[in-house]
């Protein structure tokens, strides 16, 4: 992916390093960190998580998924939760019902419910 590449790219040239210089440090051959940052190869999922560590920044910023390199920010609302319990309206409107919309736990505390729900009906079903 070319913002993987431009990333990396841009991580080395900020301190200073050369080509030759980071592909000792990673133990690789400096024709490989040419690929890499002009987009010829993939980097292998061992290099990413160098340049991660390395660099003390997420694969989230090295994968252009924000600008931030300390990451995104997740709420840990899976997609399949929502999947599972729109199924099931009369479930979804019940496990409403059950919580205070002004809480600021509320939504985690609904999600775990609605979670722990989903899975009970998947496991009657099977």
């Amino acid at each position: 992916m070319e913002i993987i590449a431009k990333r990396i790219r841009e991580l080395r040239e900020g301190i200073n390093l050369s080509q030759k210089k980071i592909a000792k440090k990673i133990g690789i051959a400096q024709p490989s960190v040419y690929r890499y940052e002009n987009n010829i190869a993939d980097l292998p999922s061992e290099t990413l998580l160098w340049y991660e560590n390395y660099f003390d920044v997420s694969l989230d910023y090295i994968f252009g998924r924000t600008d931030k390199p300390q990451g995104k920010p997740f709420k840990y609302q899976p997609k399949y939760i929502d999947e599972l319990v729109d199924k099931d309206k009369n479930l979804k409107e019940f496990v409403e019902m059950c919580f205070d919309p002004k809480s600021s736990m509320n939504d985690r505390l609904k999600n775990a419910l609605l979670q722990v729900l989903s899975e009970k009906k998947e496991n009657e079903n099977q």
